[in-house]
């Protein structure tokens, strides 16, 4: 045994010190792509904490995005509703290929299908908000719609809480990115909420 850990010491000083690199990091697309302004509104749920900022490739911009969304547990079950937001980057309207994006997520539901601007880009957004309960079941963020360069298009969502105003409409070509805010699992007896809130970043 002596002798082994003789030949261990004698192979760190030849290779130098060993660094041992956390696996528990978030990977982020394009984090680095500069944006022009960013985009919030007043109505989010304020449980969990921010994810990374996740940004379309250079050179794209969200023309469409899916939701993951819990149906509602009509038999008692806790209730999460909104979960996710996926944003689909495109580098011109119309386009069938496209970069999918996203911040955190919860880990409930299944993922809508998409839905798309007829035209142009996403450029601004609004949030359908469960307020607090004090006694009841929270859900917080509920469902999103988005307005496009021309028209505007809706998600698929849950129905609990009201919709908050629309967010200032981007400056510049259109939503290149997202962050969310995203409640962790609270285990078996906690009252799960899943995704809060969301900012939207616009590039030129």
């Amino acid at each position: 045994m002596h002798h082994f850990f003789s030949m261990m010491f004698s192979l760190l000083a030849i290779i130098g010190p060993v660094s041992v690199q956390s696996t528990d990091g978030r990977s982020e697309r394009s984090v680095d792509r500069y944006y022009r302004t960013e985009l919030s509104v007043s109505n989010g749920g304020t449980w969990g904490s921010w994810g990374g900022k996740s940004m379309c490739p250079s050179g794209t911009y969200a023309n469409g995005f899916s939701l993951k969304v819990e149906s509602p547990n009509y038999f008692g079950g806790d209730d999460t509703a909104l979960n996710g937001i996926r944003l689909h980057c495109v580098d011109q309207p119309g386009s069938y290929n496209y970069n999918a994006i996203e911040s955190d997520v919860g880990g409930w539901g299944e993922w809508t299908d998409a839905r798309s601007c007829s035209s142009g880009f996403l450029t601004a957004f609004q949030l359908r908000v469960e307020s607090r309960l004090e006694d009841g079941d929270d859900t917080a963020a509920n469902n999103i719609n988005f307005k496009c360069s021309e028209g505007a298009v809706g998600g698929e969502g849950t129905n609990w809480g009201d919709w908050g105003d629309m967010s200032p409409t981007c400056e510049g070509k259109g939503i290149c990115g997202l962050q969310t805010r995203v409640e962790e699992s609270q285990g078996s007896e906690g009252d799960d909420t899943a995704l809060n809130d969301v900012i939207m970043f616009c590039c030129d």
